[in-house]
């Protein structure tokens, strides 16, 4: 397995997650884009299954995923559950 993509990337987080570690490599804005939304409200969540997850704050920022094939590396691009906890999440 070839992993020299990671090569020169900065390491972002680490999550541990009941018997297996992630880490996350990418770039820094995404990050704090995404960080700077924390303590903001949700307007609207648009899920499209294999074409888009769009996530618009009601301070006018909105977030656009890929979830098209050609663009998405792993087989799972994400999870939701309603109350937070990992035994009820779906995987999209």
């Amino acid at each position: 397995m070839d992993i020299s993509a990671i090569d020169g990337e900065d390491l972002k987080s680490v999550e541990f997650v009941e018997d297996y570690l992630q880490l996350r490599f990418g770039e820094p804005e995404y990050r704090n884009a995404l960080c700077a939304q924390i303590g903001e409200t949700v307007e609207k969540a648009i899920l499209e299954e294999g074409d888009a997850l769009t996530v618009e704050f009601a301070n006018g920022i909105v977030f656009a995923l890929s979830l098209r094939e050609e663009d998405v590396d792993s087989p799972e691009s994400g999870s939701y559950s309603v109350t937070g906890d990992e035994a009820d999440a779906q995987e999209f």
